[in-house]
This record gives structure tokens, sequence and C-alpha cells, in this order.
């Protein structure tokens, strides 16, 4: 893949995977412009690379707070890595049983078939990304609804402070991002802070939770996604039609950096939008891109 477009993936992804609009059906949009396969193994590793270039800025930003959060005791730590864990344990599970039914359904006596061949159906993404607007819309809403509820003066909200989330707030966390997991265009950061939100977190709890759980659940998708590459790297050459293994890497490791600067950049505007009780025009976002996802569907991309 030319380096311009790696360049050009990695700044996309990066500004939009740190906001709760959907890196992926933006990344997969470019693609389509560009005229690259979304679903093809390298694409799919490019991808993922980006992901952990995000992966390592969302690390630098966060962890000041979640030093002060998760780290500022061994009780601290412990009550985090048991809801971590739990909130990862339930993505992985959910996740994974939408993934083989999709594939026993949709993908019925195709034996090689694999979830990724639906990446690049912008078809599929429109309506994800419509779904996630709504949930994200219907959680700002109730965030300004709760907001004006409160006296002036007496601004103190009880649910503020650096501690985790609760362990119900996590396991709807958790089971939220199992559902994002297989589906492009349905925003995992989006929906996940919102199921906090909803569940009774603060934005900013739910946020640094959202994206801890990020962070754990990256190295597993990157690994999936590079022994996908492998065999079908084998494949290929078996029949005839090597892979540029290097070439691939190679580019992946570039947008991973670029993805790293670009989501810094996102991680800060983010913040700043969550502070100011914004919440609800991401979903207003997702809901109008879903509308120009599915133009471009019409008109063969």
């Amino acid at each position: 893949m030319p380096i311009l477009k790696v360049i050009l993936l990695a700044i996309i992804q990066g500004l939009a995977e740190l906001l709760p609009v959907s890196s992926s059906a933006h990344v997969v949009v470019a693609e389509k412009l560009l005229q690259i396969d979304p679903s093809t193994p390298q694409s799919t590793l490019l991808l993922v690379m980006l992901h952990t270039g995000t992966m390592f800025a969302v690390i630098v930003y966060f962890w000041r707070t979640w030093k002060q959060a998760y780290f500022s005791s061994a009780e601290a730590f412990k009550n985090f890595a048991i809801l971590i864990v739990w909130a990862t344990v339930l993505t992985g599970i959910l996740g994974e049983a939408i993934k083989k039914v999709i594939e026993m359904t949709l993908f019925k006596g195709q034996p090689k078939a694999e979830i990724e061949d639906l990446f690049g159906r912008l078809d599929l993404i429109a309506p994800a990304l419509f779904a996630a607007g709504i949930f994200i819309l219907i959680a700002g809403l109730y965030e300004r609804r709760q907001q004006a509820r409160f006296i002036p003066g007496r601004a103190i909200n009880r649910y503020l402070g650096l501690g985790s989330v609760t362990f119900a707030q996590s396991t709807w966390m958790g089971l939220t991002q199992g559902l994002a997991l297989p589906f492009r265009g349905f925003s995992r950061s989006g929906t996940t802070i919102s199921a906090g939100m909803l569940a009774g977190a603060d934005k900013e709890r739910a946020e640094r939770f959202s994206f801890a759980m990020a962070v754990v659940l990256t190295p597993a998708v990157v690994g999936v996604e590079a022994l996908r590459l492998l065999k079908a790297a084998h494949a290929a050459k078996a029949a005839g039609t090597p892979i540029d293994l290097h070439g691939s890497v190679v580019s992946s490791l570039l947008g991973m950096i670029f993805s790293f600067f670009a989501g810094l950049l996102a991680l800060t505007w983010l913040s700043n939008w969550l502070e100011n009780g914004r919440w609800y025009l991401f979903g207003i976002y997702c809901i109008l891109f879903s509308a120009v996802v599915f133009y471009l569907h019409t008109k063969g991309f």
C-alpha cells in the first residue's frame, strides 16, 4: 500500500478512534474511496495496528489519572483489576458468540468465510452507525436531564471522583463492548461510555474505564489479525501469489506512529467536549454520517 495512503488512513484513524464516532467506519469509507479492499488481511492488520497507535496515545494521555484512580493503593488496584478482567471476559464471550452466529447464518456453507469479509459492506456499516448514534444521543440527553436537576451552587455530582466504575457499570460496559466488537460502525468508545453513563457513572469515570478496556483488549485483537495475515500469506504462497509480509508490517508500523500523534490530539478534544456537556452532539454526528455512508453504498462503493 502506498505510504501516502497509509499516512492518510492513520490520521483519520487517530482522530476518529478516540472520538465516539466509529473510527473503523471512517477508515473503511476512506479505503473505499481510495479503492482499497478493507476486508483483506493486509488491510485488517493495518487497521488493528492503527488501533495500537491510538492505544499508546491512550496510555500516555490517561496515565496520570489512572495512577490516581487505579494505582493509588493496593485496594484500588485490586478493585480495578477485578472490574477490568470481568468486563473483558464479558466482551470476549458476547463478541465471540455474535461472531459465531453471524458466521453460521450469513456464511452458512462457506467453510473459509470470516466475519472480516463483512467489514467492507457499507450497507451494514450505515445501520450500525445509526444505532450507535441513537444510543449516544439517548445517553447525552439523559445527562442533560440529570444536570438540569442540580440546584445552582450545589453542583457536586455524587458520582464524581477518581475511583473506578461500579461492578454493575463495568458489566454493562463490558457487554456493550462485546456487542460493538464484531460490527464496523457501532462505535466502541461511544457506546461503552454511553452505557456507563446510563448505568449511573459520570462521563469522566466512564471515559477512563472505557479506554482502559480498550488498552486491555487491543493486544488480543492485534494477535488475532496477525495470525489471520500469516494464514493468508501461507495460503497465497501455496497458490503461487505470495503476499508481501515485510511491506505489510512496515506500512502498519508507520501507520501506528502517525495514529499515535493524531490520537493524542483527538483525546484532548474529546475530554474538552466531555467536560462541556456536549456528548449528545456525537450521537447526531453518527446519525448524519450513517446517511452519508448509505448514500455511498447506493453509488456502488
